[in-house]
């Protein structure tokens, strides 16, 4: 089994999401098409599309050889996609998601800037010095940080280079090298469940909604404290039993040696960095207050975040080289994240071109529907799960989902709050455990354990947090969320 485990290579998302497109394209020809009738409805002053119960009706397919190879639309009747249409269903993604892809693209260059800076790290040697003799309230400085920047921002991939800090930080205290990225890990994706502003996950799902963005947020920070709870108290424990007998820990035989073993900090906190941190901040803040208040889209947020990053390089004192370098780098990193979105939304195009999501969105309602409402919700949480699998990827799921999950939250009386819900926890809690998340191998690589071992110590937590993710689910249809 090991030596299994070690010749084992993940796929490529690419592959993944191109093969699920392949996979759409081929039940085009196979899922009967279909189609409900919509019309629109005001809520206070968002316009929602919303599907009209009970009208969906069957349309019969057309089949040529001129509709298989180039595709042949006739009224009436829907066209299976067709060869063509299949190699062009990742560009028709990509141009659709232009404007949330240079948003992606912008977040991870602004935020590349700041770490540029040093900032970053500079804070976490601070840290260190400050709380040398309480090394439990550090440990919890850094888990909330982490989990409120991860909930409110979004943030991960920026905080990837300080895990060997977290190692330090971990073998320094006693504990393993599972406890050193469960540091990081655990806050991350406890912060990017609760989604209380991320604009990775909860504000995309909104829009795709069609509810407010930044609405129901009084939940969601409900959801980020009873979440980072379980996961604080979850690693605590597990430290403290590994601090007591190496034996107990998820990887027993490791010696736990660092390349660096010398921890001195030398590093200084200077005028520059506390300057960056504070405008950062309160930019980040006036920029959640313009979409909460002054119903800012992702036009207006990606120019807020240009901003952030023009008054990063003033302040660093960066040249216009340097910072562009940085700038660039940034963009880079984001690249697979971005086109991740586009490709993603090839398998919506397949799907709405072949005329088959009503067809399954009919075929999940009809089963849903005989269940109780709570249990319907939960229904869709499960689902999301598993799509997490399949779509490693927070904005290209939702895109993916949303799109059937908002007219099924309709058909089934469930609001809409409550189906943006399902998917942020069901997304959320899934990036813990999954094999298929480049983000979850990369670190865990950085880190140097094996992705058995991470599940050794992963899962029952991942199994307690789904359990309270159910119950959450339950309480959001009892009081109407």
């Amino acid at each position: 089994m090991k030596s299994y485990l070690q010749r084992f290579t993940v796929p490529h998302v690419f592959i993944f999401l191109s093969a699920i497109i392949l996979f759409c394209a081929l039940l085009t020809y196979i899922v009967p098409s279909g189609e409900y009738n919509r019309t629109t409805r005001k809520v206070g002053e968002v316009i929602q599309t919303v599907v009209v119960p009970g009208s969906y009706e069957k349309l019969d397919k057309h089949f040529s050889l001129k509709g298989i190879i180039f595709g042949e639309n006739l009224e009436g009747k829907a066209s299976p996609t067709s060869i063509l249409g299949l190699f062009t269903a990742i560009p028709k993604g990509l141009n659709q998601s232009a404007a949330l892809i240079f948003f992606v693209f912008t977040i991870g260059a602004v935020f590349n800037l700041i770490r540029h800076t040093g900032t970053v790290h500079v804070v976490i040697y601070w840290l260190m010095r400050r709380f040398q003799r309480f090394p439990n309230l550090l440990i919890l400085s850094i888990y909330l940080s982490i989990a409120i920047l991860s909930s409110f921002m979004g943030m991960g991939q920026e905080f990837m280079p300080l895990i060997p800090l977290f190692m330090i930080i971990s073998k320094v205290n006693g504990y393993d090298r599972i406890f050193g990225l469960a540091l990081f890990g655990l806050p991350f994706a406890l912060g990017w469940t609760s989604a209380i502003t991320n604009p990775f996950t909860v504000q995309i799902a909104q829009k795709i909604a069609e509810v407010p963005i930044g609405s129901g947020i009084g939940m969601r920070v409900f959801v980020f404290i009873v979440l980072a709870a379980i996961g604080y108290l979850y690693l605590m424990r597990y430290g403290k039993r590994v601090k007591r007998d190496r034996s107990l820990s998820a990887m027993p035989d490791d010696a736990f040696i660092l390349p660096d073993e010398d921890f001195t900090i030398k590093q200084k906190l200077e005028r520059k960095h506390i300057l960056i941190m504070l405008t950062a901040a309160l930019l980040f803040g006036l920029i959640l207050y313009a979409v909460q208040s002054m119903g800012w889209g992702l036009l207006e947020m990606t120019g807020g975040f240009f901003i952030v990053g023009v008054v990063t390089i003033l302040i660093s004192g960066m040249s216009g080289d340097e910072s562009m370098k940085a700038f660039v780098k940034g963009l880079e990193i984001m690249i697979i994240p971005a086109l991740v979105v586009g490709f993603a939304r090839g398998i919506q195009v397949v799907m709405v071109e072949g005329q088959i999501i009503d067809t399954m969105l009919n075929f999940t309602a009809v089963a849903l529907e005989k269940l109780p409402r709570f249990l319907a919700a939960e229904g869709m949480f499960i689902f999301q799960s598993f799509l997490n699998f399949f779509i490693p990827s927070a904005s290209g799921q939702a895109l993916v989902s949303m799109p059937l999950m908002t007219p099924l939250a309709d058909l089934l009386n469930i609001s809409r709050q409550t189906s943006v819900l399902a998917y942020t926890l069901g997304d959320g809690l899934s990036n813990l455990i999954i094999p298929t998340s480049g983000f979850l191998m990369a670190i865990l690589g950085l880190a140097e354990i094996p992705y058995e071992k991470w599940f050794r110590f992963v899962l029952p937590l991942f199994l307690i947090l789904s359990f309270t993710g159910l119950i959450i689910i339950g309480i959001a249809v009892f009081i109407g969320y």
